[in-house]
């Protein structure tokens, strides 16, 4: 082998070589773009962001003017402005007295329970407002009392009043709710709720359906129903 041909085979290793360290470092330099690119930056918000406490005002203003309505508070956690575990607390009473058809009159009163998530809905999730939907798991489990006053029959005179007292019924029902946080000044808030609200289970006892569900409303399969919150954020 010739000198000539050493150095030629000894130029082309090394270009060979240098061609292979070459794509290498523009393969590793493209992929590290890439995983730049894509890379999450951490985020710097904590997961747990306080707590909120409420006040339905619509229930309450339902009752002093109708025949029924509740008295509800909320507890809901923030963990990262964007999930929002909530539990729901009340009392509903209804008084409903001589139905223009029926004649009957019908009382309850009884706590009712609501668990259920809440999810940011806006983009931009580190703002005092928030548009959220959610879920809720719905109970209540009360008495009713139903009477009828004395009504004679108009053929044979006889009397037909009748009353039951303390029936126990029970109910279980679903709501998809879609609401608003506006915040006011400092820590208060107002908000409002819209809610769908499907029943799932319930038992009236021996009287058929009951004329009211605490924390439901009026009874039926399905139902709408809205909350006006006072809210304070801690």
């Amino acid at each position: 082998m010739t000198l000539r041909h050493l150095i030629s085979t000894w130029f082309s290793s090394i270009t060979i070589s240098l061609l292979l360290l070459l794509t290498a470092s523009s393969s590793m330099q493209a992929q590290g773009l890439k995983l730049k690119m894509f890379r999450l930056e951490p985020d710097s918000i904590p997961m747990m962001r306080g707590f909120q406490v409420s006040f339905d005002l619509f229930g309450f203003c339902q009752r002093q003017l109708s025949d029924y309505g509740q008295y509800e508070g909320a507890l809901r956690l923030n963990l990262h402005d964007q999930w929002f575990p909530i539990v729901e607390a009340g009392y509903g009473e209804g008084e409903h007295m001589n139905d223009q058809v029926t004649g009957l009159s019908y009382k309850t009163a009884a706590p009712y329970f609501r668990v259920g998530m809440d999810f940011n809905l806006l983009k931009k999730k580190h703002g005092p407002n928030r548009m959220y939907g959610g879920f809720r798991y719905a109970f209540t489990s009360y008495k009713v009392d139903l009477w009828r006053a004395n009504y004679p029959d108009p053929t044979w005179l006889w009397d037909t009043s009748f009353g039951v007292v303390g029936e126990k019924c029970s109910q279980h029902w679903l709501e998809a709710v879609l609401g608003i946080d506006a915040e006011i000044v400092g820590p208060l808030h107002l908000g409002w709720s819209v809610r769908y609200k499907r029943r799932i289970a319930h038992q009236d006892g021996v009287i058929g359906k009951t004329w009211y569900v605490p924390g439901y409303g009026i009874w039926g399969d399905t139902r709408l129903g809205g909350t006006f919150n006072v809210i304070i954020d801690i």
